[in-house]
């Protein structure tokens, strides 16, 4: 009888990393779905939202997802961005919903001193506009903890109050991997199911699942000034300066956002592969290396993240 079952036991493949945090994943916007009863994704369109929705596909297919996109335009994202924003929206069949900092500058809750200035920070008002008008009492993004070190405060359900403030001193235990959404009236939490992914596996996801993202994070040839020891685009919002030196350079965006604080770096990286090779051997973060309004202490973040900031 042993030698029978010997026969038909049948050896499974061992367990990836990236299957173990896939797993987590989907665990995690399913208790989303369970616990809340007003979630909203955030889509930005760049490449940890883009990995979210294929995790919300392996949660959710065949059925549609439990909760709408939203993006939080600031009006100086790259074009290639929201061009793919919007049809990967379309290609889901899923609602997205879009609101824009030039909506919170024309009501006057945003103030920008030019309007070549970054919009990052001015973010957080129209995101928090934006949850108080549809009642949304959770909200998903794609943050990592390896992104910044005030992230790496950051609960896996982030509670926020009435005010949509965040105090990294008073969030909820998360021991046993047992989640706790409850929120009153005007309350939401920020959910971050990719917390414990680093950029790495991130791109190793990828493409491993064959996701499509903007070309704007393979190489590609751009004009680009040095400045502050970073490759800044040259664009409308962010012209060269008296004295700079316009350069053509094969370059790529390790991420994306404001045009006008997002640099590219040099890069001949084409495919998958050469970035997932290119990012073993990285020693500065992404944000650490592109984002000129991070170029600033970690309490600057924290205060933005403790103003609303996502």
């Amino acid at each position: 009888m042993s030698a029978v079952l010997a026969e038909r036991r049948v050896v499974l493949p061992a367990r990836s990393h990236l299957d173990w945090l896939e797993s987590e994943a989907i665990y995690i916007l399913r208790e989303v779905a369970g616990q809340c009863q007003n979630p909203v994704l955030l889509f930005s369109g760049g490449k940890d939202s883009a990995v979210l929705l294929r995790l919300a596909e392996k949660a959710f297919r065949p059925g549609g997802f439990p909760f709408p996109l939203m993006h939080i335009d600031t009006g100086h994202n790259f074009p290639e961005v929201i061009a793919f924003r919007d049809r990967r929206a379309a290609e889901l069949g899923e609602r997205l919903i879009v609101r824009s900092v030039e909506d919170s500058i024309r009501r006057g809750t945003v103030r920008p001193r030019t309007q070549t200035d970054s919009r990052n920070a001015a973010q957080s008002v129209t995101l928090l506009e934006a949850i108080g008008e549809f009642g949304f009492d959770a909200a998903i993004g794609g943050a990592r903890r390896d992104e910044e070190k005030a992230r790496a405060k950051e609960r896996l359900f982030s509670f926020r109050d009435e005010f949509g403030q965040w105090d990294p001193r008073s969030q909820r235990p998360e021991l046993w991997n047992l989640y706790n959404a409850r929120v009153h009236a005007g309350e939401h939490v920020r959910v971050f199911p990719i917390s414990n992914w680093t950029e790495l596996d991130v791109w190793q996801y990828i493409g491993r699942e064959t996701i499509d993202l903007p070309p704007i994070y393979y190489a590609h040839r751009r004009p680009v000034v040095r400045r502050r020891g970073l490759l800044v685009p040259v664009t409308p919002l962010t012209p060269p300066r008296a004295g700079e030196t316009v350069e053509e350079l094969s370059v790529r965006f390790r991420t994306v956002g404001d045009v006008s604080c997002t640099c590219p770096v040099a890069s001949s990286a084409a495919s998958v592969e050469q970035i997932v090779a290119e990012t073993i051997d990285a020693t500065l973060t992404e944000r650490g290396a592109t984002r000129m309004d991070d170029q600033t202490s970690e309490a600057s973040m924290e205060r933005r993240k403790r103003e609303g900031y996502f």
